[in-house]
């Protein structure tokens, strides 16, 4: 029996409200309006941006209305497509974008930025383009985190904010693609621009600060300085291909001190993975002088960054990324066919697969540090 124009029932993790774990409910998920697409989500990462806005919100964080479906790491197929939708068809395999790509917006036609804002004030608020949601629940609207909510087995994307991938694609490892390992990846290969030889520092080994060390070794970094308190990430950030590993606890002097004397001077990429101003100026400072390169990759909402002055005025260059650079349509169908090459590392940063009813337990794993990245499979 066909789903085509009808309101599907299925399951979601839903946040009710702020610091409050979340529920799995009954939802309503509508057929899609015009330039929309309906989904059904086969998996999805589970980002410490999720973690962050469902207890951190509220705290300095910008607010975005409750209930609200997270998740924004998905990967799924195409159930149905609205009117005026011609690029995507039912049964295309398909990973959501928090950050769109028009292919029209002053933006997207120029190779300076990939930063569309289509749509983008809604979005980020948790609706559509008609400013609704397609999600409800008990009779009341359930909001979209990024617009996406893919802790949901079905939801509703902008057609600009989806890319189609491969049909051979395991949609369980690309979803991955959907934020952390891009981001971490572009940040070296996009925005750091490392180049071959040089010697790197990458602070924060979560998912993104890994796909950092992965793009500076593939940008051919002879040195890549792995910087985390916590030791126990040191033997994967090995496998991604760090060289040197650094714990700020074993260390009485700032982490900057210590890079800039193991380095005869600093470090010419520095790339901050952890969203947190105090690291964000250490990575400036671990950075050698006339031409050391940091960019800030990690997300805060909370703090302001205070930077000296005389620390750029010695050459260095400070920057930021935002999904690590790609254009996000074109960028995720190339990642997904570099991984699927066998150029790209993906599976390496799955560390537990989980059903849909653990989504608690896994936001439990990230926030005691014991997983790198969990993927949530919310469908069979």
């Amino acid at each position: 029996m066909t789903t085509m124009d009808q309101v599907i029932k299925c399951r979601a993790a839903v946040a009710w409200e702020a610091g409050k774990p979340l529920c799995i409910e009954e939802v309503d998920v509508s057929p899609p309006k015009a330039h929309e697409i309906r989904i059904k989500i086969v998996a999805s990462g589970v980002c410490h941006t999720d973690w962050a806005y469902l207890f951190g919100a509220g705290k300095g964080m910008q607010l975005r209305p409750f209930p609200l479906v997270l998740g924004h790491e998905g990967a799924g197929i195409v159930e149905s497509v609205g009117p005026g939708v011609t690029k995507f068809s039912p049964g295309d395999k398909v990973i959501p974008l928090f950050l769109p790509q028009c292919g029209e917006c002053e933006c997207c036609l120029s190779p300076k930025t990939n930063l569309c804002r289509k749509d983008w004030k809604n979005t980020q608020q948790g609706v559509l383009a008609d400013g609704t949601s397609r999600i409800s629940c008990r009779g009341k609207q359930v909001y979209q985190f990024l617009g996406i909510g893919s802790f949901s087995e079905y939801t509703v994307i902008l057609e600009t904010s989806l890319a189609r991938i491969r049909n051979d694609s395991p949609l369980d490892k690309v979803c991955l693609l959907g934020c952390g390992v891009s981001t971490g990846y572009g940040a070296a290969l996009n925005a750091a621009k490392v180049e071959p030889g040089s010697t790197c520092a990458v602070f924060g080994l979560g998912a993104v600060g890994l796909a950092a060390v992965m793009g500076c070794k593939d940008s051919g970094a002879a040195r890549i300085i792995a910087v985390d308190i916590n030791k126990d990430k040191f033997e994967k950030a090995k496998e991604f291909g760090a060289t040197d590993f650094v714990n700020p606890k074993d260390h009485t002097r700032p982490i900057q001190e210590v890079l800039v004397e193991m380095t005869n001077g600093g470090v010419d990429f520095s790339l901050e993975c952890v969203g947190d101003v105090t690291v964000m100026r250490a990575a400036l400072e671990s950075c050698r002088s006339a031409w050391g390169t940091c960019v800030i990759v990690g997300w805060t909402e909370l703090e302001q960054l205070t930077v000296a002055p005389y620390d750029l005025l010695m050459g260095r260059t400070l920057k930021g990324t935002y999904f690590g650079g790609w254009k996000s349509v074109e960028g995720v169908s190339r990642l997904v066919n570099d991984y699927m090459n066998g150029r790209l590392k993906l599976d390496e940063f799955v560390s537990n697969t989980l059903p849909l009813n653990k989504l608690n337990v896994a936001f439990d794993l990230m926030k005691k540090g014991e997983s790198i990245k969990t993927v949530i499979a919310v469908t069979e």
